[in-house]
């Protein structure tokens, strides 16, 4: 996968992130409603992609994900906290759990069948 192609399923998986939690807390599913407890984090994301490019890090790889979902939990949260939005810390174990999978499970899986190709 490229970049672009990268950036958005990590935006993507953001917001289903978001709409996970929003049904598990039987909060209403509609998309502005989730788009309002995703964005936080999707800036998160974008800071994220930001660090690793000027890092000169590919975001597509293992590595280059890492600071992506570090900044996406770290400015997520501290987005949520300025704008008086929860930040429980079993939230915060939840979301860093959830959001690893989301970012760094992709990144492994193309890691991996990559080199599967090139074998």
């Amino acid at each position: 996968m490229r970049a672009p192609a990268f950036l958005a399923l990590d935006l993507v998986l953001v917001v289903v992130f978001a709409a996970i939690g929003r049904r598990s807390h039987a909060e209403e599913g509609a998309l502005l409603a989730v788009l309002g407890t995703a964005w936080p984090f999707l800036v998160g994301a974008l800071v994220g992609w930001g660090v690793a490019i000027a890092a000169r890090l590919s975001p597509t790889t293992l590595r280059g994900g890492l600071p992506i979902w570090l900044c996406t939990v770290a400015v997520g949260m501290l987005l949520r906290a300025v704008t008086g939005a929860g930040t429980a810390f079993s939230f915060v174990l939840v979301a860093t759990t959830a959001l690893a999978l989301f970012l760094l499970l992709p990144r492994l899986v193309a890691q991996r069948s990559g080199r599967r190709a090139d074998a």
